[in-house]
């Protein structure tokens, strides 16, 4: 007998689902009406993510034996970017604790045991946030101004982290720290608890765009990191830490398809938009002017080329540990960066095209695509930026910079 045939309904419904039947078309268009509602009262998603954990959309990279849903990267990065189609700032808020179920993800892959303890935390409700982020610290993952002071169980850690999405609901924030005790391993990672005493959420959140993923500023006093919620120890600067490899990794890759999608969107607006206007002048609709058709063309273009991307990357994470796998070798860290690059300048390029195709009326606030060119402007400020990007792709090729 076959074993679809055994097994128990729920074990069924889980093996066939898809990023478009996790999120069907019916659902996606609710989150679109609610967006714009959160985004002028700068607010959190909160019905949004209701509806996303009854569906178990924060379960998705978790893999089906620890009770998740058992998708790969490439299908957590697909439904993001359908998400992203609807709600932007939903899916960057929820982007952050995807990146950390990643991390389990890519710490499976390699046969690493500390991705079980990702798994059963996110099994058990845990809510991941990204505590990565310090003013001033243009070296982000690679160094750290927050401190840990080494305890007798862990750590004590202190600083402040700023952008912090999910701030209303996140229950577990990865941080990094620098402990100098060990000047050859400084920095750690691991996660602390939003109940434990020292956490201090800020209300600090009120921003151009994504306003619904409300990425707060929070701050650490001597808030205890214990020991059996420490990922790792590793030197200051790049390093193939597997850790600091998947966080990493996971970040610009999902940041890249929350960005397609911003971009996926764009273009259909601009294709709805031009079929319902009218040219005076000529009395036909402007899907029909040769000027606006090549600008839409030219958006669907640029959009279809990051997407060819971002599809080929996911897919070769997902291979870690197979047989030939593909292996970049210090080129994957050069990779990841540049599809967060291009996807996040991409879809700026897309929605200012749309912009320039739709009208003036597009220009006021409370449209979609108003909304949507505010929203992706926040590509520019994730790291890696534009500047860390084409110097890490400049040492590559040229070597370092003269003494």
């Amino acid at each position: 007998m076959d074993r679809a045939d055994t097994a128990p309904a729920e074990t069924r419904v889980r093996e066939s689902l898809t990023p478009e039947t996790l999120l069907p078309d019916e659902l996606l268009e609710t989150f679109r009406a609610r967006a714009g509602g959160y985004d002028r009262e700068n607010r959190f998603f909160d019905e949004d993510f209701a509806d996303l954990v009854r569906i178990g959309y924060p379960l998705m990279l978790v893999p089906r034996e620890f009770g998740g849903l058992g998708f790969t990267l490439r299908q957590a990065a697909a439904a993001q970017r359908r998400l992203a189609a609807a709600a932007p700032a939903t899916a960057l808020g929820i982007n952050m604790h995807h990146v950390l179920v990643g991390v389990g993800h890519t710490l499976r892959l390699r046969g690493d045991e500390r991705a079980r303890g990702i798994f059963e935390q996110a099994a058990a409700g845990e809510i991941f946030a990204f505590g990565i982020s310090e003013a001033g610290n243009d070296a982000v993952l690679f160094d750290a101004a927050t401190t840990a002071e080494a305890t007798a169980d862990g750590y004590r850690v202190t600083g402040t982290k700023i952008f912090t999405s999910l701030s209303p609901v996140w229950t577990r924030l990865i941080v990094h720290a620098r402990d100098d005790a060990d000047p050859r391993a400084p920095l750690v990672f691991g996660f602390v608890a939003r109940d434990d005493e020292g956490v201090e959420i800020l209300d600090d959140w009120d921003t151009l765009g994504m306003r619904a993923s409300q990425s707060r500023s929070t701050i650490l006093h001597a808030v205890r990191l214990p020991a059996d919620q420490v990922l790792t120890r590793t030197p200051a600067g790049p390093n193939p830490d597997p850790v600091v490899w998947g966080i990493f990794g996971c970040f610009e890759l999902l940041l890249a398809a929350v960005y397609t999608g911003i971009a996926d969107r764009a273009v259909q607006l601009a294709a709805e938009l031009a079929g319902a206007r009218r040219s005076r002048a000529r009395g036909t609709s402007y899907a029909q002017d040769p000027d606006i058709r090549w600008q839409i063309a030219e958006a669907a273009l640029l959009r279809d080329g990051v997407e060819l991307q971002l599809d080929r990357l996911t897919a070769d994470v997902d291979a870690l540990g197979s047989a030939g796998a593909p292996d970049h070798g210090p080129r994957w860290f050069l990779l990841f960066s540049g599809v967060k690059h291009r996807a996040t300048e991409t879809a700026r390029q897309v929605v200012d095209l749309a912009m320039r195709t739709s009208g003036g009326a597009q220009y006021s606030r409370g449209g979609e695509l108003e909304r949507l060119y505010r929203d992706v402007l926040a590509g520019i400020y994730h790291p890696s930026d534009s500047e860390s990007v084409h110097a890490a792709v400049a040492k590559a090729l040229l070597g370092p910079l003269e003494a």
